[in-house]
């Protein structure tokens, strides 16, 4: 049945199918990328022929086990045509194209229409409805490819790094214990000289001890919500599980916020743990929830739909207020009563003169370099990723997605040994920042990438949408930037 598009509101539609980009063609040129496959008949120079029409081809299967007497949608399809439609009152799927000159240039009335079909398909069970989508997918050879290639470059740069430590090491171990007794008026060198200040607690402790409480926050939350992705529980056919797991165990994860964040201000030989716990509890949530507020506020100026409702937000601030702080705050306090944490040897009372450095050895070049590792870990997948979040492509990969995890961890806590390492022998104690940095410098890159993504791959037009595309991006930037620190 032929129907058209003012006889549609009445009608019931089925939610949550996969969109189609519509293409024409003009004449015999084919130079659209994703310009859909039509028949020879459109072959007349200079003409143009709209798509007036779409055939909706809708499968399901039939309960057969049971006796309730449903089925259920498996797969939907749409194909666009072209119907030269002569009569409105009598509306046929069937006849010529509707061409268009090129030289046209009168109003045109243009009349819509659709036709439903329903077939029955007992082969294709409801639990495997979406794998005719995931098959048809044209970018998925090149994931698979991409995802392999990372994994490669993963275990080759984690292997060279341990290799390049486990040497150092060892060599730097045989000379000193050769030279335990100095021979010769021979003198101590290296990071052995720096003994007595590497546990100099760093400047800032109180804001490093909340970025850390925070990263293990991130860290743990990351790991469990990717596991239980990987289990099928959070499969993309339920829309939002993902990004409600998540918040939901950031929520329940406070407590270990809070106990790393107040061990290491303790560690430190910090005494205001009580303003340490309020940082944790409020300052990286707050600064993501400024961002996510003036983002929803954009969409509301402009009439989303994807805007979050107002009860939504205060569903978030309640809990965030109502259970993650008290968790934080219970953690801070278990922390803060452990035993400290003893150092292996006592700090000088002055403070060791560093020597000067080569701009080699300066923090800046070294977080350029080592970041590099971490990065190549991951930025073919990011594209995936980004692909899937602003292109609305399905992600489904999350057992690769869960390896690079793993292996991304590994890279990090290399990178940043063998950095700390380095420093320290060239008699550079303040090791505490530059090792949180050494990992965490890769939310930079991330952040570099998503603008080259953002001016290379996209179209996006407009104050509002490149807004609204920056602030969404600085919010996984900080997230990155904790998980890896």
């Amino acid at each position: 049945m032929c129907k058209g598009a003012a006889e549609e509101k009445n009608e019931k539609y089925v939610k949550n199918l996969k969109e189609a980009t519509n293409a024409g063609m003009r004449g015999r040129e084919r130079g659209a990328e994703d310009a859909c496959q039509v028949s020879s008949e459109f072959n007349k120079s200079n003409t143009f022929y709209l798509f007036n029409h779409v055939d909706i081809t809708i499968t399901y299967h039939g309960e057969s086990e049971t006796n309730w007497g449903i089925v259920r949608l498996v797969t939907a399809r749409l194909d666009p045509k072209s119907y030269k439609h002569s009569d409105e009152n009598h509306l046929t799927c069937n006849g010529p194209p509707m061409e268009i000159p090129g030289e046209y240039t009168d109003k045109l009335n243009v009349t819509y229409t659709y036709s439903v079909k329903f077939e029955e398909n007992k082969h294709i069970k409801w639990g495997s409805r979406w794998d005719y989508i995931l098959e048809c997918m044209s970018h998925t050879s090149i994931q698979w490819f991409s995802i392999m290639n990372s994994i490669v470059i993963a275990v080759f740069l984690s292997g060279m790094v341990a290799m390049i430590i486990l040497r150092t090491l060892h060599k730097d171990t045989i000379r000193y214990n050769q030279m335990s007794f100095p021979v010769n008026g021979q003198k101590e060198f290296g990071w052995k000289l720096v003994h007595g200040d590497v546990f100099r607690p760093p400047r800032s402790g109180m804001l490093l001890s909340v970025f850390l409480g925070q990263g293990t926050q991130v860290l743990i939350m990351t790991f469990i919500t990717l596991f239980l992705a990987c289990l099928g529980f959070l499969s993309p056919a339920n829309r939002g599980a993902l990004m409600t797991s998540a918040i939901l165990l950031w929520v329940l994860l406070g407590t270990s916020a809070g106990y790393v964040s107040a061990k290491m201000y303790m560690t430190f030989r910090g005494i205001k743990w009580k303003t340490n716990f309020l940082l944790t509890a409020l300052l990286c949530p707050g600064i993501v929830f400024a961002d996510l507020f003036i983002m929803n506020l954009i969409l509301w100026v402009e009439g989303s739909s994807a805007a979050i409702s107002f009860g939504t937000l205060m569903g978030i601030l309640t809990m965030s207020f109502g259970i993650s702080v008290p968790l934080t705050f219970l953690g801070a306090y278990i922390g803060s009563k452990k035993k400290q944490f003893r150092y292996p040897v006592c700090t000088n009372q002055v403070p060791r003169q560093i020597p000067q450095q080569t701009f080699i050895r300066k923090p800046l070049f070294g977080l350029i370099i080592s970041d590099i590792l971490p990065f190549g870990c991951i930025f073919i997948q990011l594209f995936c990723i980004l692909n899937s979040i602003w292109s609305h492509q399905m992600y489904f990969m999350f057992g690769f997605l869960f390896l690079l995890f793993i292996i991304l961890l590994i890279t990090c806590s290399e990178a940043a040994v063998l950095l700390c390492y380095f420093h320290l022998c060239t008699e550079d104690y303040h090791w505490w920042w530059r090792g949180f940095f050494t990992s965490s410098f890769t939310a930079v890159y991330l952040f570099l990438y998503a603008v080259y993504y953002f001016f290379t791959k996209l179209q996006i037009t407009g104050i509002a949408n490149t807004i609204l595309y920056f602030g969404y991006t600085m919010i996984m930037v900080l997230i990155f930037f904790l998980f890896t620190a």
